[in-house]
C-alpha cells in the first residue's frame, strides 16, 4: 500500500480526462475513471481509453488498469489508475470519493446537476455553471483563460473551431457521415497520404484529409454517431503520444481548484 486515502472519480477516458486523472494520481489521489464500455475516443495515444479494451493502458509512465468491480479495485488500486465501465451510481456509495470531475467534454450537451455527489464536484468545459450544476468549473478553450478556475458564473460557450496546427484546423478531421461501427483502423502515429483510407465505417472508407501522421482514430468495433470525430491527421513531427499542452493546462486548473496546484 502506498498511503493513498483520498479517492477521486473522473468521468471520461478521453485525452483531457486522462491528463486530469494522471495529475490527480501524481498528487496522491486514488483515481477511478468511469466511462461506457466502448467509448468513442480518437486520441488514444494521449489517453487511457484503451484500458477498457485491452485491460491496461500506459500514459506518461503511469499504468491504468480496467477494473470490473470493487474486489478488483481493492486489489489493484495502489500505484495504478483504475478504469471502469461500472455505473457511477454504483461506485459512489462504495468509493465515497472526496472529488468528482466531469471531464467527458460533451461540449454541446447541457450537463445535469451533479452537486452533492461528492464533497467537491468540478466540471470541465462549456455549459458548466459554478454553484448551479457543479461546485466549480474549469475553462477548456484555447486562449488566455485556458485552465482558469471558475468559482462563480458560467464557463465560456463553445468556440466552434479547433486550434490550427501548422495551418490545419478543422480540415484535419474526418467526421462520421452516418452512424456505424469502425473497422480497419490504422495505428496512432502511422504516416498517411491524403486520400488513403485511415479506417472504415461499415463499408465506407474514411480517407486521410491531409498528408501527415495519424493523431486520432477510433478503435475497431467502436460505434460512432453521425457527425462524431472518427479520424484526425496532423503534420509529421506533431506529438501524438503523451499529455498535450491543452489537457495539461486543464489538469493544472483542476489541481488549483482542489488546492494542489
Amino acid at each position: 500500500m502506498d498511503g493513498r486515502t483520498r479517492t477521486a472519480i473522473v468521468r471520461g477516458v478521453n485525452d483531457v480526462a486522462s491528463a486530469v486523472a494522471l495529475s490527480l494520481h501524481q498528487a496522491g489521489f486514488l483515481v477511478v475513471m468511469v466511462d461506457r464500455p466502448a467509448p468513442a475516443v480518437h486520441r488514444r495515444g494521449q489517453a487511457f481509453a484503451d484500458a477498457l479494451f485491452d485491460g491496461e493502458s500506459e500514459l506518461e509512465g503511469v499504468v491504468a488498469c480496467c477494473i470490473d468491480g470493487m474486489p478488483g479495485w481493492q486489489r489493484r488500486s495502489c500505484g495504478f489508475i483504475a478504469v471502469t465501465a461500472c455505473a457511477l451510481q454504483e461506485l459512489l456509495p462504495v468509493l465515497e470519493p472526496v472529488l468528482l470531475v466531469d471531464a467527458r467534454m460533451r461540449k454541446r450537451d447541457q450537463p445535469e446537476d451533479q452537486r452533492g455527489l461528492a464533497p467537491q464536484v468540478i466540471g470541465l468545459g462549456p455549459n458548466f455553471a459554478a454553484g448551479r450544476n457543479v461546485d466549480v468549473a474549469v475553462e477548456t478553450a484555447w486562449g488566455k483563460d485556458l485552465g482558469r478556475v471558475v468559482y462563480r458564473g458560467r464557463t465560456r460557450p463553445l468556440a466552434g473551431e479547433p486550434r490550427s496546427i501548422q495551418g490545419y484546423g478543422r480540415e484535419r478531421y474526418v467526421y462520421a457521415p452516418c452512424a456505424g461501427v469502425i473497422a480497419g483502423a490504422r495505428q496512432i502515429g502511422e504516416p498517411v497520404n491524403v486520400g488513403e483510407p485511415v479506417a472504415h465505417l461499415g463499408l465506407r472508407p474514411l480517407r486521410a484529409p491531409v498528408t501527415g501522421i495519424v493523431r486520432g482514430v477510433l478503435r475497431d468495433g467502436v460505434r460512432v454517431a453521425p457527425g462524431g470525430k472518427a479520424v484526425e491527421v496532423v503534420p509529421a513531427g506533431t506529438n501524438v503520444h503523451g499529455v498535450a499542452e491543452r489537457p495539461a493546462a486543464i489538469a493544472n486548473g483542476v489541481l488549483r481548484a482542489v488546492g494542489q496546484g
